[in-house]
């Protein structure tokens, strides 16, 4: 719910709406990209529907790269292959292809085909750059933490985030932790040392992220958010190194940049850090925030799916939290 919106599987997430909503700003990279843990702990869980487009047309959905070894398959073009050779291979597809298009012109799913075919093509000169954080200064290195062991990896991942950012892709969502609940924030037993190790891995880098942001004057243009899908309850599951079980009735969200005013805390729990008691929030009211915050209208943002407007924050009501913006 909190990647799409709806509880079930199959729907668009909001980098995809996003990137309907706004396109992108560069031609020779993705719009939406989507980054995963790299410690062998798996992708997140709900995989790959967490970024994908549902209804909307493929070319929104998200492109995730892989954690490990080159991020895409095919980023650099075959030694055999020359630029000229390439070109006249895609031409060629894309002559075909859209004499099929023209068969049935709603055919999204071919058309995100042929696109992504030229994307790639485009992609082969500028996302290799893009991808390599080793040409960054020293100071930014060790400002983000590239270089020490226990945040290398999520370190590395908000540097390329910046990168992409700078090169206009449009939106960018990094994954901590992975599939299983201790590989992940789920801290069902040891919050202590769940807690602290996952903080440990992101702190250095997501605080370099905003200052190296700040500095390059692209902090107010750039909304950030960070958060999860669950609160843990104030009481302890049993154990030997007690955890919390899930609390989907309160948690924490917070953002920066992109006009939020700094130092606003927005609702409160009850005494016991239980339930939302002041200014609840609920997933819809989030998203339309965020939406609001990118100048889009959550109530407008609409496409025709089943013979209805659809859109990210659904039909039963939303208000963004227009106190959070300055």
């Amino acid at each position: 719910m909190m990647n799409t919106g709806v509880t079930r599987m199959g729907f668009p997430c909001v980098g995809s709406w996003i990137t309907y909503g706004l396109g992108s700003e560069s031609a020779n990279l993705p719009s939406f990209v989507v980054m995963s843990d790299p410690l062998n702990r798996g992708l997140p869980k709900g995989n790959a529907n967490n970024w994908g487009a549902g209804f909307l047309p493929g070319i929104y959905q998200g492109t995730w790269l892989r954690p490990q070894g080159e991020p895409i398959d095919n980023l650099r073009r075959a030694a055999v292959l020359s630029d000229a050779r390439q070109r006249a291979q895609l031409d060629l597809l894309a002559k075909l292809n859209k004499a099929t298009l023209a068969e049935s012109p709603i055919e999204n799913e071919l058309a995100a085909r042929i696109e992504s075919f030229e994307l790639a093509y485009r992609m082969q000169t500028a996302a290799p750059d893009a991808f390599d954080v080793r040409g960054e200064s020293e100071a930014t290195r060790q400002l983000y933490g590239v270089d020490q062991k226990h945040c290398a990896h999520f370190a590395a991942q908000c540097l390329m985030a910046r990168r992409l950012v700078e090169r206009g892709v449009r939106f960018v969502q990094i994954y901590s932790g992975g599939m299983d609940n201790q590989l992940s924030w789920d801290c069902h037993a040891d919050l202590i040392g769940n807690h602290r190790g996952f903080a440990r891995e992101t702190d250095q880098p997501v605080a370099a992220l905003l200052a190296d942001l700040e500095s390059r004057g692209l902090l107010d243009e750039t909304l950030v958010i960070w958060g999860g899908e669950f609160g843990r309850l104030p009481v302890s599951q049993k154990g030997d190194k007690p955890g919390r079980d899930h609390n989907p009735h309160a948690f924490t969200v917070w953002m920066a940049g992109g006009g939020v005013r700094g130092g606003v805390h927005y609702g409160e729990t009850d005494e016991l850090g239980f339930k939302a008691a002041v200014n609840k929030v609920h997933v819809r009211d989030f998203h339309a925030t965020l939406l609001a915050g990118l100048g889009l209208d959550h109530e407008k943002l609409t496409y025709k799916f089943q013979g209805l407007d659809q859109r990210l924050t659904g039909f039963e009501g939303a208000t963004p939290v227009h106190e959070l913006f300055g």
